[in-house]
């Protein structure tokens, strides 16, 4: 009898420690975050900034663990064309400026931001300032800083955005859901490598700008969007995400390709309006792309980390084969 006593009391504290063992991870979940071990205590009420960091949680199923979102005036279009535009409809829209007191308001217990999609210094509005308040911060993979300066980007664009799937899957408990969403994306990936012809075009992504050019280097989903789709990025040998240039370089780099990023940015503001200015910049007039009147167009939430990336891959690589190769 005593040994019998015995060994239920062993299965009793086994179990009561198995039990125990079991929902703390579901209580606090650990992940590693622009290289730093960050820990999320289920959070209920996000709050995202910018059009694919809210379409990650969308792509995701999290709608409903969100406070709200915030997006500039200039992406307005981007939610229109968005594949979880029901999602935005659904979700609070909390305006167009992300800011401490905005967050506050909305009783958020974690921010799901990035590095120039809204943390910045210059507005104080930081993981940092945000950890002070008690709130988390989860921040963009493919906007973590590489350590040279405000540089950013610590791993390849897709690796980012299959990352930050993981994580997320990981801090909402929706793993099963990320891991279909990275074996689809691959997938498409894989389907779009079958376009791909011998020449490689070189293309050159133009974000905005009249007196020098933004544009993305190799740490920037453009890059893989580019070369998945069987190009080469002109500015792929720039250890940055996004970035200026000058159109000098431009010019010796003479692209076959150009690839607009569709989205207002104060200046040349559409498509057609950007095409016009590369098209009667006299600077360019000999280069290949603008002489062969070569142009591809996809939405800034498409060029950017976010679920859109690998349909803009497949997209681009249609086009390329049709019209670059």
């Amino acid at each position: 009898m005593k040994r019998l006593v015995a060994f239920t009391l062993v299965l009793l504290t086994t179990g009561c420690g198995a039990r125990i063992a079991h929902t703390e991870p579901t209580d606090t979940v650990t992940v590693t975050n622009c290289g730093q071990e960050a820990t999320y205590a289920k959070p209920s009420r996000v709050v995202t900034n910018d059009t694919g960091i809210t379409e990650l949680m969308f792509a995701l199923g999290l709608g409903d663990r969100m406070a709200g979102y915030v997006i500039g005036g200039s992406r307005t279009s981007d939610v229109e064309s968005s594949p979880w535009k029901a999602d935005f409809e659904r979700v609070p829209d909390l305006g167009e400026q992300i800011t401490k007191e905005l967050v506050q308001g909305a009783r958020a217990d974690m921010v799901f931001a990035g590095w120039n999609y809204g943390f910045s210094e210059s507005t104080g509005f930081t993981p940092d300032a945000l950890k002070d308040m008690g709130i988390a911060s989860y921040q963009l993979t493919e906007a973590c800083r590489n350590g040279v300066g405000t540089q950013r980007g610590i791993m390849p664009p897709l690796e980012a955005l299959y990352t930050d799937l993981r994580n997320l899957g990981r801090i909402f408990g929706v793993e099963a859901k990320a891991e279909e969403l990275i074996a689809g994306y691959r997938k498409q990936v894989a389907d779009a490598a079958k376009l791909v012809k011998e020449h490689r075009p070189k293309v050159f992504l133009y974000d905005s700008g009249l007196d020098q050019p933004f544009t993305s280097g190799r740490n920037g989903a453009p890059q893989d969007i580019i070369d998945k789709a069987g190009g080469e990025n002109v500015f792929g040998d720039l250890d940055d995400s996004w970035t200026t240039v000058g159109w000098e370089a431009v010019v010796a780099r003479d692209p076959d390709v150009v690839l607009i990023n569709d989205y207002a940015d104060g200046q040349a503001t559409t498509p057609d309006e950007k095409r016009a200015f590369l098209e009667s910049y006299q600077p360019l007039r000999d280069v290949a792309a603008i002489r062969d009147k070569r142009f591809f167009v996809l939405p800034y939430a498409a060029l950017v980390e976010s679920p859109r990336n690998p349909a803009a891959i497949e997209a681009f690589a249609r086009f390329l084969a049709d019209n670059a190769g």
